[in-house]
């Protein structure tokens, strides 16, 4: 049941291998990625958010399982990962990347509606939450990763991560489920 699904999204081992000589270390894994496009699968012609491109190993993930008539918007601040998800992605017409802050972002489209979000940056999970919830369609889902203690997480980062579950979990308009599985999923339904 933990084996990792296969067929890889076709860009993946290239993106994985410019990843790791890049450096760049907070890469959504292969079981959230599998999760992803899974999930991605039940939005047919849907509008698609990722808030923290990093590399596009994750982004591969969305890609994969979206239809012809899907279109996601992924956005990061670095341009040195960027340029990595645009290099092997960046050519799928379905995929606009942009090179923005991320309040900024969410500052610039809060009237936009998705029928997925994906938060694997501060924006949309830490900060900003009530805003990118708001741009959540009804019947849309919300996922995070990353909610299990990781290697990678500066002090204090913990105290936040529960503070964050809490939050969600007190809000009447999701229904949540958490999955003690992968690096820490979370995955909500907006239901009104």
């Amino acid at each position: 049941m933990i084996e990792i699904i296969k067929p890889l999204p076709k860009p993946y081992l290239e993106i994985q291998k410019a990843t790791e000589e890049s450096g760049f270390t907070m890469a959504s894994d292969l079981a959230a990625g599998s999760l992803l496009r899974t999930l991605a699968s039940s939005k047919p012609g849907g509008k698609f958010l990722e808030l923290g491109t990093g590399t596009g190993l994750s982004t591969a993930w969305i890609l994969d399982g979206m239809d012809n008539g899907a279109v996601l918007t992924s956005i990061d601040f670095d341009e040195s990962v960027l340029s990595i998800a645009d290099q092997y992605l960046g050519i799928d017409p379905r995929l606009k990347l942009e090179l923005i802050d991320g309040e900024e972002w969410v500052k610039n489209n809060t009237a936009a509606q998705f029928d997925y979000i994906f938060a694997d940056t501060w924006h949309g999970k830490y900060l900003m939450l009530d805003e990118v919830l708001s741009m959540l369609k009804i019947g849309g889902l919300y996922i995070v990763d990353d909610m299990l203690p990781q290697p990678n997480w500066p002090e204090g980062h913990a105290e936040k991560a529960v503070k964050f579950v809490e939050k969600l979990e007190s809000l009447p308009f999701l229904n949540i489920t958490k999955l003690n599985w992968s690096t820490g999923i979370i995955v909500a339904t907006r239901k009104f």
